[in-house]
């Protein structure tokens, strides 16, 4: 089993970094962009004799206590 982690800054949250790549892309031609924001990826392979309960589990735990800055930051995980 895996777990895709996506981790992104707040909407309430500035992200200079975004902005730095929106202006890249649009001095690019790319002007069809109206906000970009970043964020990081994780993917998570499972041991297999973990239950699908058991896996959500520390899934969930990691992304809350260990991949997120909760004070800043969202994540969301797509399972496989």
């Amino acid at each position: 089993m895996k777990a895709y982690v996506t981790v992104s800054l707040k909407k309430t949250v500035l992200d200079p970094q975004g902005k730095a790549i929106q202006a890249a892309l649009q001095k690019m031609g790319h002007s069809g962009l109206s906000e970009v924001r970043q964020g990081k990826y994780f993917e998570l392979v499972l041991a297999p004799e973990l239950t699908q309960e058991q896996a959500r589990a520390q899934v969930e735990k990691a992304a809350r206590e260990v991949l997120t800055n909760p004070v800043m930051e969202e994540y969301s995980i797509r399972w496989e």
